[in-house]
């Protein structure tokens, strides 16, 4: 068969059998895909040539999600609580921010999804600093990310088609707590991979386990929640039982948080 193909080429003109060699070589190609289980691992991925989906389930990116289906403006996320409430001072936005799943010492409005309703936020620019969600974007700038988005099940459609349209190399990158492993970041990862793997080359074992991981709970997410360790520590010690019901339903709030120029605005 090789032979009789290149027989063909060799009657054809030269532009057009260029054109099919090229066709042939680049439809064999897929973008790849790698999943990064913790902040503490990113600087082992070239993140210079991916898009970054920032992943905080619990919850930041589904915070930032719902603060844009409602009308915010945008989106400035920081590292720093002083930060957060500069820059609001500055500009007349909303500083708001958590520690440990608590509202931050110093600022009025936390980290919780359900805080930013339409008739609250509607128009307005947002300032968010937490524990681990907006630390890991930074932490992806400092590491050359060059197209950054933020996904949590609320926007996984949204994640999902872009992720396919940009057909570009993607790194998943999980919040995870404190630079540890957890599991409801792992779970968006798989949702992720279970939909659109397809499209990509998959060379990853944390990839494979966060799509394994998915398979075995994706028919009952919240039910499966209180088994995971940051559900107690915002239920148990907060009752924020419907953050948690919010955070892993998928596209409810079905927008796409892109970073530009400094800040999440909705694509």
């Amino acid at each position: 068969m090789a032979i009789r193909f290149a027989l063909v080429l060799f009657h054809l003109p030269a532009s057009t059998a260029n054109t099919i060699k090229c066709f042939n070589f680049t439809a064999m190609q897929k973008p790849t895909l790698f999943t990064c289980f913790s902040p503490a691992l990113l600087h082992l991925y070239d993140l210079s040539n991916a898009v970054v989906v920032i992943i905080d389930v619990f919850r930041a990116t589904s915070t930032i999600t719902s603060a844009l289906y409602n009308g915010a403006k945008c989106i400035i996320p920081v590292d720093s609580v002083a930060k957060a409430i500069e820059i609001s001072r500055n500009i007349g936005a909303i500083a708001a921010g958590e520690r440990d799943g608590q509202i931050a010492e110093g600022l009025k409005h936390g980290n919780s999804p359900l805080e930013y309703s339409r008739s609250f936020i509607e128009g307005k620019t947002l300032v968010l600093t937490t524990t681990n969600g907006t630390k890991l974007l930074q932490m992806a700038l400092d590491n050359h990310a060059t197209k950054i988005i933020t996904g949590s099940f609320p926007n996984l459609s949204a994640v999902c088609d872009f992720l396919i349209k940009e057909n570009k190399n993607v790194v998943l990158g999980c919040a995870g707590w404190k630079d540890r492993f957890n599991l409801e970041d792992s779970l968006f990862a798989g949702a992720v991979i279970s939909r659109i793997k397809e499209n990509f080359t998959i060379h990853c074992d944390s990839s494979l386990t966060a799509a394994a991981m998915y398979e075995q709970s994706k028919d009952n997410l919240y039910g499966f929640s209180p088994q995971l360790t940051h559900y107690h520590r915002l239920v148990d010690r907060f009752g924020l039982i419907e953050d948690i019901r919010f955070c892993l339903t998928p596209d409810l709030a079905n927008v796409l948080p892109i970073y530009e120029e400094g800040k999440l605005i909705k694509g």
